[in-house]
C-alpha cells in the first residue's frame, strides 16, 4: 500500500514542509507505506498527470495553495480517467474553507484533511494500512471517526492543535540542499488578528523550544543551504525566542547561509537591534509588514502598529549595513483609496529598504476581512489568488495603474541596479510615487509593457525618461547610469550610453601598470599582470561625483574628471555592488 504526498510547488528550488512534516509525524512504522512527489507549475499538467499514473500510487494527498490550486483542480479531474482505483485526498490552507462546496464540485475527490494535518494524516493512513492487511494497528475502525476530515457525508471531530515539540524534525532525510530554499518553522499562529491574514482564526502561539530549534537548524548550518526561510508568521512575539535563536546563529555562523524572518519592527527593543546590527552581512534578511500608514485603514483591519516606530527600527537597521530589509504595502484594503496609497507608498519608500513589495489584497477564505467583503464593497477574482478587483474606495482602473507602478518599482528600484540613478530623478517629482506613475506612463507610451525590454536596455530607457523630463541634465544621467551599471556588472562591452573612453586610455593603463609594479589599491591582485587585473576590475571616468551623495545644490560638473575603480572581486554583501575607489580624482 502506498500513499503519495503531492506538492505542486511555485519553484524548484523551494521545499514543500508540509509533506516532510507529514510524513516524519508518521513515523517510523508507517514510513514505508508513504512516498513524496514535488513539481512545479511549470511543469505541465500532463507530465505530472504521466508521472503519477507511472508512481500508481493506491492514495494521493495533494498539497493545496493559493497558487497551485488551479493546476491541482486540473490534475484531480483527470486522474480518475488513468487511475480509478486511486483514492484523492486534498490538504492545505486553499482546501480548508468551503470544504463541503468544493467537495460538490470535484466528486472525484474521497475527502479533505482540513486545518493542521499532522495527526490527522497519521491515522488517515494508519485506517488505509489496516484496511489493506499490512498489520498496522488502527484507532479507529470508521473513517468517518477520524477527527479533522471533511467528507461528503459531513465534518468529523474537531482536531485538537498540537503542542509544536511534538513535531519531529521534517527534513532528516533530505539530502541536496545546497540548491533549496528550505521552509521551516520555529512556532505556529500569531498574537495578532489582521483581518486580511488565515492567522487571525487563531490567535494563539505555540513556540518550539529553542533546545530543539538549535539542534536543528545546525542540521542546515551543516548542509550548508544557501537559505532558510522561517514561515512564522511574526517570529519575534516572544522576544526571548527570537532573541536566543539570533544568537545561536551569530555563534555557528557558517558564512554561507542566510536565514530569512518575518518580524514585527514596532516590537523590537534596543537590545535586538543590537544583537542583530552585530551579525555577518548577509548573515539574516527580515521582512517587515507595513501593509498601510493610513491609521483608519489600520484600524479597520485590527492591525496595531506604530509606524514612527517601524520607521526608527528600519532606519536603526539600515545604518548597521548588514541586514537585507524587505517592507510590504497591501494595495485595496479598506478606506486606503488612490491617493491614501499614494501616501502609504511614499512613507514606506522613505524608510529606504532594499526592497519594497506593492502587494495587493488577496481575500482569502476563512478572514474576517472574507466575511467583511460585500460590507467593504470589496470584488474579488473567483479564482485564486482571489485578488481584489476594486473596492468602495479604490476603481478597477485605479488598481490596474498600481499594477503598472509595481512593475516599475520591480524593475527600477527592487532591482537595486539604479541605486544612484533614482534618488537624482526623483527630485524632478512630487515624490517617489510621481516618479515610477509617470515612469509607468513612459512605459506604455512606448509599448514597453506588452513588449518587454531585456534588463540591459532598462537602462537607456532611465536615460531616455530622464532626458524627457530634463534634457539639460542628459550627461549627468549618462554619467549616473554608466556608474550604476559598473556597480553591478563587469561588462565586456560598453553600454551604448556611456561616452567612449579612448582619450583616457593612456592614464587608465598607466594606472594598472603601476598597481603591477607597487599595489596600492589592488593588493589581492598582486598574483596578476595589469592586463588581467584590468579584466577582473574596472576604471571609469567621471566629471559629475556621482559616487558622493547628492548634495541639496545639486553637483557641479568639474573641469577635469574623477576617475573611480570597480572591484569585482570584493562585493556587498547586502547589495551585491562592487567596492569603489576613487583613485585618481582631481579638483577643477
Amino acid at each position: 500500500m502506498q500513499f503519495l504526498l503531492t506538492a505542486v510547488n511555485a519553484r524548484y528550488i523551494h521545499s514543500n514542509p508540509a509533506l516532510y512534516s507529514l510524513r516524519a509525524y508518521a513515523g517510523e512504522a508507517l514510513k514505508p507505506y508513504i512516498a513524496l512527489a514535488e513539481y512545479t507549475i511549470n511543469n505541465r499538467m500532463e507530465e505530472i498527470l504521466g508521472d503519477l499514473y507511472k508512481r500508481k500510487p493506491d492514495v494521493i494527498g495533494f498539497s493545496c495553495y493559493i497558487w497551485n490550486i488551479g493546476m491541482i483542480r486540473e490534475l484531480v479531474r483527470e486522474l480518475p480517467k488513468v487511475l480509478p482505483k486511486t483514492d484523492i485526498w486534498l490538504g492545505g490552507p486553499e482546501v480548508s474553507f468551503e470544504s463541503g462546496k468544493l467537495l460538490l464540485e470535484l466528486p472525484m475527490v474521497k475527502g479533505i484533511m482540513a486545518g493542521e494535518g499532522e495527526e490527522t494524516f497519521k491515522e488517515l493512513l494508519s485506517f488505509y494500512a489496516c484496511r489493506s492487511g499490512e498489520g498496522i494497528l488502527c484507532r479507529y475502525q470508521r473513517m468517518e471517526d477520524i477527527p479533522g476530515l471533511v467528507l461528503r457525508q459531513g465534518k468529523t471531530a474537531e482536531r485538537e492543535l498540537l503542542e509544536m515539540d511534538r513535531l519531529p524534525f521534517p527534513y532528516d532525510e533530505l539530502k541536496d540542499l545546497k540548491n533549496r530554499i528550505i521552509y521551516y518553522e520555529a512556532s505556529r499562529g500569531c498574537p495578532f488578528g489582521c483581518s486580511y491574514c488565515l492567522s487571525a482564526c487563531e490567535r494563539k502561539v505555540r513556540l518550539r523550544s529553542t533546545d530543539k530549534v538549535k539542534k536543528e537548524l545546525q542540521f542546515f548550518l551543516e548542509k550548508k543551504a544557501p537559505q532558510v526561510k522561517f514561515i512564522d508568521r511574526t517570529f519575534n512575539c516572544s522576544r526571548t525566542h527570537a532573541m536566543e535563536i539570533w544568537q545561536y546563529i551569530k555563534e555557528h555562523d557558517n558564512g554561507v547561509t542566510n536565514f530569512h524572518f518575518e518580524i514585527a519592527a514596532d516590537i523590537m527593543d534596543e537590545g535586538e537591534l543590537a544583537l542583530l546590527k552585530s551579525l555577518r552581512p548577509g548573515l539574516v534578511q527580515l521582512e517587515i509588514g507595513v501593509q498601510s500608514t493610513n491609521g483608519q485603514t489600520l484600524k479597520e483591519i485590527n492591525r496595531s502598529t506604530d509606524i514612527r516606530k517601524i520607521a526608527s527600527v528600519t532606519k536603526a537597521l539600515r545604518q548597521g549595513k548588514n541586514i537585507h530589509i524587505h517592507l510590504d504595502l497591501i494595495a485595496g484594503l479598506p478606506f486606503e483609496g488612490y491617493e491614501s496609497f499614494i501616501r502609504s507608498f511614499d512613507e514606506v519608500y522613505a524608510m529606504k529598504p532594499q526592497q519594497l513589495q506593492l502587494g495587493f489584497l488577496k481575500v482569502l477564505k476563512g478572514t474576517p476581512l472574507w466575511e467583511k467583503a460585500d460590507m467593504y464593497g470589496i470584488v474579488c477574482q473567483d479564482k485564486p489568488p482571489y485578488e481584489a478587483l476594486y473596492t468602495k474606495w479604490i476603481s478597477y482602473g485605479e488598481i490596474l495603474k498600481l499594477k503598472q507602478v509595481e512593475e516599475m518599482v520591480e524593475l527600477y528600484y527592487n532591482s537595486n541596479q539604479f541605486v544612484s540613478t533614482l534618488p537624482v530623478l526623483e527630485k524632478l517629482f512630487a515624490g517617489p510615487f510621481a516618479m515610477f506613475e509617470k515612469l509607468a506612463d513612459f512605459y506604455e507610451g512606448k509599448g514597453y509593457f506588452t513588449n518587454a525590454p531585456a534588463r540591459g536596455y532598462r537602462y537607456q530607457i532611465l536615460l531616455e525618461f530622464a532626458i524627457s523630463r530634463a534634457p539639460e541634465a542628459e550627461e549627468l544621467y549618462r554619467e549616473l547610469l554608466t556608474y550604476d551599471y559598473y556597480l553591478r556588472e563587469n561588462a565586456k562591452s560598453r553600454p551604448v550610453f556611456s561616452r567612449e573612453l579612448s582619450a583616457w586610455r593612456e592614464d587608465i593603463w598607466r594606472f594598472y601598470q603601476k598597481e603591477e609594479r607597487e599595489p596600492e589599491f589592488l593588493k589581492a591582485y598582486g598574483n596578476y599582470h595589469a592586463r588581467q587585473t584590468m579584466k577582473m576590475t574596472h576604471m571609469d571616468v567621471f566629471f559629475y561625483p556621482v559616487w558622493e551623495e547628492e548634495k541639496s545644490g545639486g553637483w557641479v560638473r568639474r573641469e577635469k574628471p574623477g576617475y573611480v575603480l570597480f572591484d569585482y572581486g570584493e562585493r556587498d554583501a547586502i547589495t551585491g555592488q562592487a567596492a569603489t575607489l576613487v583613485v585618481m580624482k582631481e579638483d577643477k
